[in-house]
This record gives C-alpha cells, sequence and structure tokens, in this order.
C-alpha cells in the first residue's frame, strides 16, 4: 500500500484505509443520483474546488451521504466507506464570489433539493484521486473536472427553503434560523449555506464545506442559548450516553447556571482535547476539539429548550481505537442527539454518577475529572439571581 495519509504511515495495514485511496478511472461521463451532495472545498481559498458529488448509478442514494441514515442503520465504517467509494465529485475551482461556471444552476438545485436527483455529467479527464480531504466532512475519494451537469429531473424543493433563498434583504444568520425552526434538515441547512444561497445579496458567496458545518451549528445552538439562559435551573444530575463506531460519549449534565465543556481524549495516543465556555458566550473558535464541540451543543441546547432548563453540562469523548477514519462531524452530531433521545439516569451525588460513568469508559474516569474547568469550579459559581 502507498503512503497512507490518515495514519501517516508507508506501512498501512488497516482495510479500511484502503478506500479513501481511490483509483484512477477512465470514466468522462456518468449518470446517476446525487443523494444529493455538494461539496466547497477550502484550498486555496479564495479560488476553491466547488462541485457535486453523484455515484454511477441510479435510484434512492441518500444512504451515501446521510451521516443520520448511517446512524440510524448503525453501518459499520467499512460500510459507511464502501457507499462513499461509489461517489465522483465532479468539481470545478473558481472564486468564490463569482460564481459563474457553466453548471453553477445545477449546482444550486441540487444544494436546495433533500431527494436524490438524477444528472448526468460530462467530465474534462478521466477521474483521479480526489487529495484534498476534511475531517469535519465524510471522505471524497475520486474526483473529476466537470465540463458540464444536466440534472435529468425536477429537483423538488421546500417552500420554506425556496422563500428564504430568494430573500435578498434577510441575513445569512436569520435565515438559518428560521430554517431551523422549520425543522429543515441540519445537513440541508449546511448544503445551502455553503452554495452561497443565503444572506444579503451582495453578499453571498461561496462557504467552504467544513466552515459552513460549524457556522450552522454554532448560530442554530447560540440562538437557543438566548432562550435556555432564562429558563429555571436544573435541579439534579444527569447522565447521558451514546456510542457510535468508536465515539463513545458521556454527557454529565449538572445544577447551575449554563456552562458547557468537552474534553476528548483518544485511546490510541492519549491524546486529550478541551474546550470550554462559561454563562457568557465564547468570542473565539474552540480550536481545540473544533467541529466536534459545535455539534455536541447544539445536540445538548436541543434537548434544554426541549426540557426549557439550563445546566452545566460536561462531555466527555473517548475516542476508541476502532475509529481509524474520520468520517466527518455529523455523526457525531447524531450519536449526540442519540444520547439525549434516552431517558437520563438520575444520581443524587457527583460520586454516585461517576462511578456508573466509569463501567462505560475503558480509560480511567480521572483522565476527565483532572482536567475539567467546570469540575474545579462546581458548587463555586453564582446563582442566576446574582447576575440580574
Amino acid at each position: 500500500m502507498p503512503y497512507c495519509k490518515i495514519c501517516n504511515s508507508n506501512n498501512c495495514k488497516i482495510k479500511e484505509h484502503s478506500f479513501i485511496l481511490g483509483k484512477t478511472l477512465n470514466i468522462k461521463e456518468f449518470s446517476g443520483s446525487t443523494p444529493p451532495e455538494i461539496f466547497v472545498g477550502r484550498w486555496n481559498y479564495p479560488n476553491v474546488y466547488t462541485g457535486i458529488l453523484s455515484p454511477n448509478e441510479y435510484g434512492d442514494t441518500h444512504l451515501l451521504s446521510s451521516p443520520e441514515a448511517w446512524y440510524e442503520k448503525s453501518l459499520s465504517i467499512s460500510d459507511i466507506l464502501s457507499q462513499r467509494q461509489k461517489l465522483i465529485y465532479a468539481r470545478t475551482s473558481q472564486h468564490i464570489k463569482k460564481q459563474n461556471s457553466k453548471f453553477l444552476s445545477v449546482f444550486h438545485e441540487v444544494a436546495m433539493t433533500h431527494k436524490s436527483i438524477a444528472t448526468e455529467f460530462k467530465l474534462k479527464r478521466p477521474i483521479v484521486k480526489n487529495e484534498e480531504q476534511a475531517s469535519n466532512s465524510p471522505l471524497i475519494s475520486k474526483a473529476g473536472e466537470i465540463e458540464s451537469a444536466k440534472l435529468q429531473e425536477n429537483a423538488p424543493v421546500k417552500p420554506k427553503i425556496d422563500y428564504l433563498v430568494n430573500d435578498h434583504a434577510l441575513k445569512s444568520k436569520d435565515a438559518i434560523v428560521e430554517m431551523d425552526k422549520s425543522n429543515i434538515a441540519t445537513s440541508s441547512i449546511i448544503k445551502i449555506l455553503s452554495a452561497g444561497l443565503l444572506g444579503i445579496k451582495k453578499n453571498r458567496k461561496l462557504v467552504p464545506t467544513k466552515w459552513s458545518i460549524t457556522a450552522v451549528d454554532d448560530v442554530v445552538s447560540k440562538e437557543k442559548l438566548k432562550r435556555i439562559k432564562q429558563y429555571q435551573e436544573l435541579s439534579e444530575i444527569l447522565v447521558f450516553n451514546a456510542e457510535y463506531v468508536g465515539n463513545h460519549y458521556e454527557f454529565v449534565l449538572l445544577p447551575g447556571i449554563f456552562s458547557f465543556e468537552v474534553i476528548e481524549i483518544s485511546m490510541k495516543n492519549l491524546g486529550v482535547w478541551q474546550d470550554y465556555e462559561s454563562f457568557f458566550p465564547r468570542k473565539t473558535y474552540a480550536d481545540d476539539v473544533t467541529g466536534a464541540y459545535y455539534v455536541n451543543r447544539l445536540a445538548l441546547t436541543e434537548y434544554l429548550e426541549k426540557t426549557k432548563r439550563q445546566c452545566q453540562c460536561l462531555v466527555l469523548r473517548e475516542v476508541r481505537p476502532e475509529y481509524n477514519v474520520p468520517l466527518g462531524v455529523g455523526i457525531l452530531r447524531e450519536t449526540s442527539r442519540a444520547a439525549f433521545s434516552k431517558s437520563p439516569e438520575k444520581f443524587n451525588s457527583l460520586q454516585e454518577a461517576f462511578a456508573r460513568v466509569q463501567t462505560r469508559l475503558r480509560l480511567p474516569l480521572e483522565k476527565w475529572i483532572s482536567k475539567s474547568i467546570i469540575l474545579k469550579n462546581y458548587g463555586k459559581q453564582k446563582r442566576l439571581s446574582q447576575f440580574f
């Protein structure tokens, strides 16, 4: 096997990694049903790769692109990579504000629709291995420079999406919030923002997929927090947990005014990543935990808004050896949401809660406890009434 970018090895023996290497294929024309999926890269920004992903097959292909479906069907890493391997990234390079490519209208329709759409592609050159990967997004193995694209059927668009895309006076932040309130899937909002279809007309531009993922998770959770911080404080200790493809989560909710902390530990190398915010919003990007921080916070705020409570939340993520290929933060969003879909475990003390949590962790819990800012301040925070 040649050099592997996933594990930085010249002698990689992990079979799943072979899926991402891709092969040069002598294909210059193909057609199939895009899941739908688009991707905007960030390499060489502001001149970025922009394109549509589609297999060379027809039908309902959403499983090739949907973290929601992967989690629901409990697909393994190999299963997910087998699905991703079918996709071809038909792309072009363009400036984020000069969207004048031949296939722009098709690109926009794919971004707005929620169903698999039959599409015809012509490429300038045969398909090659895709060199640009983003850990926030599912892997894309094959790429080809696009010459033209044509939809073979009408792309259905939800009325709310159509309305907001055509509102050229509405800020993108407000449009994102409106779509979330209308129960538009988070993955759909991300695509629409990435395609440059939201915001005041003169400000519209392509947004790299990695950035649009975090932007949507951040905007939606911050909007919910405006209300959550007015709610009554949680009165008991609650614990939620979930696990998927080697990502094990424990969410420990404690009484008190809102604060949020994520601590991730890798079993492979014992690397530790940590980010935190207090009652007052953080002003900088969570550059240690990165995108996972925002998907965890989104899942928490969805739960707190539903239950009309606020709390302190400590998120423990144990990254296990079996998670050997990055599959994007979408699976972490769905794993986090799945945790909060369960009935919580209730405890009278931290000691009892942590004793239960330890039964599900492979590493000693002390590795998280010793790092936590929330636990160091637990019981010392001011009451909500002291701020107003």
